[in-house]
């Protein structure tokens, strides 16, 4: 097939729209709206670099006529060929969202395809890796769609969070035989357990890699994403060749997951973006659609990590898309384009490094991959408290984090993750030699427990506790280590009831270490923040850490709900703002048509030398700044959702 090379490709693409129906066998209209003039209509009002269209859903039926798959009986119009050839009259790439391991009608058909569990039930939606449906199917299918509509590439759905631990004769067998193991294991309590589940995230890896090779084959230019995949649903070192990385964030507390996603996704190293949802869901009502201002407050937290951004709406089941939502999409599109250039591809200036602990994960949960739910309210309660103490944080998982450590002035290790070894040591060197080490939770407490300068009393035990900050108390139970100050200092103090009177005990600790400092906390902050988010726990965690990192690149003065993101590009250092005031998160409050702006923002930025230049982006106006005594001193009137600093 030969390449076209008219449109960009996902390293270079930064906004995009993506449209899915999953057909299936009720439908009757598939295609009947979709006109040339909808979607010319659609791409000159809100200009996308590419558009995923529906191909193929979870239900496995296919939108377009297939003669490989299943197509939908109800195919009126081939939509799918409309969309290409306006998307090539108009420059733009078009992508394919397709099922992945997640087909139901290919298993209801080929029953051997299907995953099995433990007590030998065939799955009902999820395919095996180990069976012959990426080889008979999906390869074969997508095939089809690149000689049939030369589309550019595919973003498959329902992949690594679908797969399920399978034990199917194709998956015993080939264990058996990869590692001798007759003995299949059923659950956590037998042995072999952990290889039996690195063995099968591996072959998840494989199929994806066979798809690959094989699309990639089929046309040299033809780009792949499997959603999600290493994300923190799947954090490890990215090796299957995938040409980006994509995910699509929760529709409901979208701005919180974001937060986290983007910057894991961003410590990869590779093309990525993520995915609005235009909609919230309601289990009584359907579809809500969202306001523009929601959608850009959901995008700020994207761009400002340097990703791509793209946003998922439904059109009718006839596959006609409403001048309701295109008419958002422009503003939406409009926000981010006004943002690009000092937004898309730019680098962290590091500062905070949190460890995503995927290896404890992969160790502690009996499933293949993510989403891990409350398993990461560890990660996201530290990242919460620390973004709205206005530091700037990138998430990495192990593998990334070691290889960067030296510049970064301050590492988090949240409660629940085991170090690997290898990481240890690192951590260790690394405070030897200047750097800040925090420790989360008695569990990482403990694998450092001869250079914290305290003695560990008895074992770690569930107990009532509470922290008094800032005139109120929050409670604070859970998995408290009692400690015995021996070189470090105390800071941080709980307390067993909500009152000092009857005096507390250390909960937090800061001890040096050759040239550098390491800084304890005993007890769950993090998921205690996570469950909360009180300010007396965020105060607890910021008393700590002003101890240890008491001048970042930017200091700010203004509401915790002010997300700092410090970064850089070729036009020089570039602080991101983003208002993230009035942020949906509960589901009966389903959309949000007004972020109420805050300021004055006051910025501090150390500066050996007054800089040349300093803008907001993109407002241009109400800023003030002055340079005096070695530091730069900015002052914004008011944010309304996301401002850029921009200082060379």
């Amino acid at each position: 097939m030969a390449d076209t090379g008219d449109t960009k490709s996902r390293r270079d693409a930064f906004f995009g729209l993506h449209f899915d129906l999953h057909a299936g066998a009720q439908d009757t209209e598939l295609g009947a709206d979709a006109t040339e003039a909808m979607v010319a209509n659609l791409l000159d009002r809100v200009r996308p670099d590419y558009v995923q269209q529906d191909c193929k859903g979870h239900p496995g039926y296919t939108s377009y006529p297939t003669t490989v798959g299943t197509p939908s009986p109800g195919i009126v119009h081939d939509a799918l060929a409309i969309w290409r050839k306006v998307t090539r009259e108009h420059g733009v790439g078009l992508y394919v969202h397709y099922s992945g391991v997640f087909d139901v009608a290919a298993v209801k058909q080929h029953t051997e395809w299907a995953r099995e569990d433990a007590e030998g039930k065939r799955d009902e939606r999820a395919t095996s890796t180990f069976g012959p449906y990426v080889d008979e199917l999906l390869i074969p299918q997508l095939t089809e769609v690149i000689e049939q509509y030369d589309i550019d590439g595919v973003w498959i759905d329902g992949d690594c969070w679908s797969a399920r631990i399978d034990f199917s004769p194709e998956a015993r067998a080939a264990f058996t035989e990869a590692t001798g193991i007759e003995d299949i294991p059923l659950d956590a309590a037998s042995p072999h357990w952990a290889e039996y589940l690195a063995f099968q995230r591996d072959r998840f890896l494989a199929y994806v890699t066979r798809y690959a090779d094989a699309l990639h084959a089929a046309k040299p230019s033809f780009e792949v994403a499997s959603n999600w995949l290493y994300s923190t649903h799947v954090p490890q070192r990215p090796a299957a060749p995938v040409d980006f990385l994509s995910g699509d964030f929760s529709p409901g507390n979208a701005v919180n997951h974001a937060r986290r996603e983007a910057r894991y996704l961003a410590s990869n190293e590779m093309p990525w973006d993520l995915m609005a949802w235009g909609f919230n869901r309601s289990e009584h009502y359907g579809r809500a659609y969202k306001p523009a201002v929601q959608l850009m407050q959901e995008a700020s937290v994207v761009l400002a990590q340097g990703g791509g951004f793209q946003v998922y709406n439904v059109p009718t089941r006839a596959g006609w898309v409403d001048d309701a939502i295109v008419e958002t999409m422009a503003d939406v599109a409009q926000f981010c384009r006004a943002r690009e250039d000092v937004s898309h591809k730019t680098e962290p200036v590091p500062q905070v490094a949190l460890l995503m602990p995927g290896q404890s994960l992969y160790a502690k949960q009996d499933r293949l991959f993510g989403g891990w739910g409350s398993a990461l309210d560890p990660v996201d309660g530290v990242l919460h408290a620390l973004l709205e103490l206005h530091y700037s944080v990138d998430v990495m998982a192990e593998w990334a984090l070691k290889e960067r450590l030296s510049r970064y002035p301050v590492v988090v290790v949240p409660e629940y993750a085991v170090v690997p070894s290898d990481l240890r040591l690192a951590l260790r060197d690394y405070v030897a030699e200047g750097g800040t080490l925090l420790l989360v939770g008695h569990e990482p407490a403990r694998q450092f427990d001869d250079i914290l300068g305290v003695d560990f009393v008895g074992d770690p035990e569930d107990t009532t506790a509470f922290v008094l900050e800032a005139g109120v108390a929050c409670p604070f139970a859970g998995v408290w280590q009692n400690i015995a100050l021996t070189t470090a200092e105390c800071a941080g103090t709980r307390y067993g009831v909500p009152s000092s009177h009857e005096g507390g005990q250390c909960g937090a600790s800061v001890n040096a270490h050759g040239k550098g400092l390491v800084a304890g906390i005993y007890g769950p902050l993090g998921t205690a923040h996570s469950r909360t988010h009180h300010p007396a726990i965020r105060t607890f965690l910021g008393n700590v850490v002003g101890r240890v990192f008491p001048e970042p690149t930017v200091q700010v003065d203004g509401p915790p709900w002010i997300d700092v993101s410090v970064r850089r590009n070729d036009r020089g250092l570039l602080i991101h703002l983003a208002n993230l005031a009035g942020m949906q998160m509960a589901t009966p409050y389903s959309a949000i048509d007004a972020i109420p702006p805050s300021g004055p923002i006051r910025l501090t930025i150390p500066m050996a030398e007054r800089p040349d230049s300093v803008a907001l982006i993109p407002s241009g106006e109400g800023m003030t700044t002055r340079w005096e005594q070695g530091a730069l001193r900015v002052e914004i009137a008011s944010i309304a959702i996301h401002e850029v600093v921009a200082i060379s």
